[in-house]
């Protein structure tokens, strides 16, 4: 089987999976389609939103659709970074045992690893977790463990910040995307939550995704992916200008209301956050059946790779809500695309 015919297979396989979401949870078809994105360009996923509006039905459903080892773990205020690596307990005669924690039970077929509430964990706990999703390893016990196929999905919600831990820079820019889940606008959509018993089981919801069976494959397709799709030394240059926007983008013209634009950022996008915006955006092309990217591509992920990684002075911070969102539409805007 040559290369193009293989990718339109597996595109016609992503497709299908992205169906199947969107009639397992309703209204977020945005998040879906970048959930696809990430998960075939290999790149994890943080989601961000109100209480109850399907972030982890969203995030479950998916990692049951892919198949492969999965592990969940909640946060909380009192989880320690071993808890992750193993856990201890009392056997049945009383003798203390010690057992492989979520990270290590399923060694190296690991699929799946969603964290819900992470925002609720320690510092501690986040740095253990960045070099599983940076490396795809960690040392325990003496030895390290390698992980090849982890994807890491986790969820935090933007209402209660008591007893919360805001992720450090270096952990947000090791999640290729963070994506807003807004509550469905829609009458019908919202109707059929209330209404439907269909939506009120979330365990059953779940359990009725078909496991595509897919997951192991991922990594390859995802090479042979990146290594198809093509790219213009024009589109090199937009990418570039997009770049250095996020640093500067006065010298754009970028200019929002009330904001001395010199004094505005602390820091821009990192050679990482280009890279997976790269990826995301040859997935993009793909699923959208053409061998090269366009302009339109790069601009529509743009907003779900780069915004996390855009950190405000502190004189700007308790605006980013507004802000960061506004500098996103104004870079776009200014920067020229070919």
């Amino acid at each position: 089987m040559n290369t193009d015919t293989q990718l339109t297979d597996w595109r016609e396989q992503a497709l299908q999976f992205e169906r199947q979401i969107n009639q397992t949870v309703i209204g977020l078809q945005p998040a879906v389609r970048n959930i696809i994105l990430a998960v075939f360009a290999r790149g994890h996923v943080l989601l961000e939103g109100n209480v109850g509006v399907g972030k982890t039905t969203l995030l479950r459903a998916v990692a049951q659709g892919l198949g492969g080892d999965y592990q969940r773990i909640e946060g909380t205020i009192d989880l320690m970074p071993a808890d992750l690596i193993y856990y201890t307990y009392l056997n049945e005669q009383g003798r203390p045992c010690v057992d492989p924690g979520p990270l290590l039970k399923h060694g190296d077929t690991l699929a799946t690893f969603f964290f819900n509430e992470i925002n609720r964990a320690r510092p501690q706990v986040h740095a253990l977790l960045l070099r599983a999703m940076a490396e795809r390893s960690i040392n325990a016990f003496n030895r390290d463990y390698h992980f090849p196929h982890i994807q890491v999905f986790a969820d935090r919600n933007r209402v209660e910040k008591e007893e919360t831990f805001e992720l450090p820079a270096a952990a947000k820019d090791r999640f290729m995307m963070e994506i807003n889940i807004d509550m469905p606008r829609g009458d019908t959509e919202l109707d059929e939550l209330m209404f439907n018993p269909r939506f009120h089981d979330t365990d059953r919801l779940v359990a009725g995704v078909a496991n595509s069976g897919i997951y192991y494959r991922l990594n390859e397709l995802a090479q042979t992916l990146q290594q198809h799709i093509q790219t213009s030394p024009k589109l090199h240059a937009y990418a570039l200008s997009l770049w250095k926007a996020t640093h500067q983008p006065q010298q754009y013209g970028v200019q929002l209301s009330d904001v001395e634009m010199p004094q505005l950022l602390m820091a821009g996008a990192s050679p990482r956050g280009m890279s997976y915006l790269i990826r995301a955006a040859k997935t993009r092309a793909w699923l959208e059946q053409r061998d090269h990217v366009l302009p339109e591509d790069l601009q529509a992920v743009f907003p779900v790779c780069m915004t996390h990684r855009l950190f405000l002075n502190p004189m700007y911070a308790y605006r980013k809500e507004q802000l960061l969102p506004e500098l996103i539409e104004g870079i776009l805007d200014q920067v020229a695309a070919p």
